[in-house]
């Protein structure tokens, strides 16, 4: 697992449980703003309503991504690649912090 104690600093290449829950909770806070931005934004021609529509889903999937991962961190999964196992490197975790796969599971799940 990618995860140090909470209570100590975090090992080179790994993040605390406390790092990992504040870049989730920014993620979260930040789609929900997202969400508020596009509802704020309205309704216009067919093509304007189509490209709010994608964005909101979008977001919408991205939160249930953050809730899954909260979920991991709970039951101490998080930061564990959902398709071969292995540890998910922190820098990873860093720019994509409810993200289940490694770069190469990805790769390959694409």
């Amino acid at each position: 697992m990618t995860l140090g104690s909470a209570d100590s600093h975090a090992a080179p290449g790994r993040l605390t449980e406390h790092e990992a829950r504040q870049r989730l909770e920014h993620e979260r806070e930040s789609r929900l703003a997202q969400l508020k931005a596009i509802d704020a934004a309205g309704v216009g021609q067919q093509a304007a309503d189509d490209l709010l529509a994608a964005q909101r889903d979008s977001a919408r999937r991205v939160l249930k991504e953050i809730d899954a991962a909260f979920e991991r961190l709970a039951d101490g999964t998080y930061g564990d690649c959902q398709g071969c196992g292995r540890a998910i490197p922190a820098e990873r975790l860093e720019i994509l912090p409810y993200t289940r796969h490694c770069v190469g599971c990805r790769r390959g799940a694409v």
